[in-house]
């Protein structure tokens, strides 16, 4: 039996996940960081993106945004300001809001609107990039 990692994600609201994995995927500010069993302890900061977990053949997704994540003994503990799983996700609803962010956008006229308009476009394309995996798929 190959080793395994242990992943634990969290929101102020709810523990999300906490079982083994045997590889996961993270979206950090610096880029996708992915981890396998007896990494190196170490943390990042976490952007908004798509958290892959893998276990052999199956891989799930699950949407992140922001919080960190520590790599520890064999532990990857995510805090995570919000995380959602596809069938948690209205995919209807994120593109009404996504189409609805793009045309405020072109009507706002601070650069600081503009930047609060750009945050929340971003977690309505994670929102429907997650939306359009299965809940279970299987890895090529």
């Amino acid at each position: 039996m190959a080793e395994k990692l242990r992943l634990k994600v969290a929101t102020p609201k709810n523990v999300k996940y906490d079982k083994d994995a045997d590889m996961v995927i993270l979206r950090c500010i610096t880029g996708d960081w992915g981890i396998l069993p007896r990494h190196v302890a170490s943390s990042a900061i976490l952007d908004y993106g798509v958290l892959r977990i893998i276990n052999g053949d199956d891989e799930r997704r699950m949407a992140v945004f922001g919080g960190i994540a520590q790599v520890k003994d064999n532990v990857v503990t995510v805090l995570a300001n919000d995380a959602q799983w596809p069938e948690d996700i209205d995919r209807s609803l994120a593109e009404a809001e996504h189409e609805q962010l793009m045309n405020r956008i072109q009507d706002s006229r601070s650069e600081l609107e503009i930047q609060k308009e750009q945050v929340a476009m971003r977690r309505t394309l994670v929102q429907i990039e997650v939306s359009a995996y299965p809940i279970i798929s299987r890895v090529d």
